[in-house]
């Protein structure tokens, strides 16, 4: 539920259909500017107010510590609670790219973090995540702390049903050490990720680790884990809208936000 502008519940119904913004949150080492033809295509198919968090690659460089979380979610919490003044149902929904959509997990628990407490699932009412290392036994550089961190502590879709969340995968390239060049390199970059080299993903991060238990999880063929990859990524228009309209229609059985 919501609050209409007199301070009345909104009905769940209402709250579907009333103006609910939409905040991106970029991938490690990912400046805002990356996301802009995701924020467009967004606000057109949507009809929802869409800003992005403000990170530079810069602003990831310390993530591989807690210290460079709180940072980055300090962000994520500013740009949230700006979003809020223009919503209709006092949440928004958060879309989160790779390794943010990892640490937005952590964004919605109330427990204190290094002594500052973000409470985001008051906020959000929807998590969806593109291409997250959400199950991650690699090491450092990868990610792997910080993928094990959260799911031990807030594992799987914990605070449902109060935030829905919604998992997507890319399955663009199989790993094989023994070919090309981009399958010699997803093979060792999955096997690290998720044990299995010959797995199926978006050439960063295998499938299965992109799909978080519990959640509703959409595998999209052809896509990419960013521009780059070959063939399209997760804000390319035409994913978009995919898995757009699928969030929506297996979640509010229409597609509006």
């Amino acid at each position: 539920m919501g609050m209409d502008s007199k301070g009345g519940k909104v009905s769940q119904e209402t709250a579907t259909m009333a103006t609910q913004p939409v905040v991106i949150f970029g991938g490690f080492l990912s400046f805002a500017t990356l996301y802009w033809g995701m924020r467009d295509v967004l606000i057109r198919i949507s009809e929802q107010p869409v800003s992005i968090v403000e990170t530079w690659g810069h602003d990831w460089l310390p993530s591989i510590t807690r210290l460079g979380w709180l940072h980055l979610l300090r962000k994520l919490d500013y740009t949230v609670k700006q979003a809020l003044s223009e919503s209709a149902t006092g949440r928004v929904t958060l879309i989160a790219h790779s390794a943010g959509g990892v640490l937005a997990r952590l964004y919605l628990s109330p427990n204190p973090f290094l002594g500052r407490t973000f409470r985001g699932f008051d906020y959000v009412s929807h998590l969806i995540t593109l291409g997250s290392p959400h199950h991650n036994q690699g090491g450092l550089m990868r990610g792997g702390q910080m993928s094990r961190w959260i799911e031990k502590r807030y594992p799987g879709t914990c605070f449902a049903p109060q935030v829905k969340y919604t998992s997507v995968a890319g399955k663009l390239v199989r790993g094989d050490r023994s070919t090309s060049l981009q399958e010699r390199w997803a093979f060792n970059v999955y096997k690290e990720i998720g044990g299995d080299g010959h797995a199926w993903g978006d050439g960063l991060i295998p499938v299965e680790a992109a799909l978080l238990r519990g959640s509703h999880q959409i595998t999209l063929d052809g896509v990419g884990h960013f521009s780059g990859f070959g063939g399209p990524w997760y804000g390319s228009q035409e994913i978009v809208s995919q898995w757009w309209p699928a969030v929506w229609i297996d979640n509010h059985g229409k597609n509006q936000a």
